[in-house]
């Protein structure tokens, strides 16, 4: 889905809950989920960076041309916090879509935000 005219960018917050606890500790199949999102949503990659934390738990971030791909999992919790922003024309709803299945979410609940209004300089 592409930017409105009157924003910079689109950010979606996700959170995915009743995960499979196993899938959110696993730092392989997380970057693989999160890049395969990143793929499935058309976006350009660029780089990636994700940390397993001790006991439990993976943080990362995938760089897109279009801006960002984030997660942070809570295995013990079976929860994912996920922040998708894109100031291009991506498939965000299709890049959720293919993170939730990955990571085996049961519900998925969703704030949507447009970034940097656009606003002419003389009102």
């Amino acid at each position: 889905m592409s930017t409105p005219a009157s924003a910079l960018g689109r950010h979606l917050l996700a959170e995915f809950t009743g995960c499979e606890a196993a899938a959110l500790a696993d730092l392989a199949r997380v970057t693989a989920a999160m890049l395969a999102a990143a793929e499935a949503s058309g976006a350009t990659i660029v780089t990636h960076s994700f940390h397993h934390f001790s006991p439990y738990g993976v943080s990362g971030a995938v760089i897109i041309a279009e801006s960002h791909l984030a997660i942070h999992t809570w295995p013990e919790h079976r929860f994912a916090a996920v922040d998708f922003f894109s100031c291009g024309d991506v498939d965000m709803d299709r890049g959720l879509a293919v993170l939730k299945a990955a990571l085996g979410a049961e519900a998925e609940v969703r704030l949507e935000l447009e970034r940097g209004p656009l606003r002419t300089l003389n009102p």
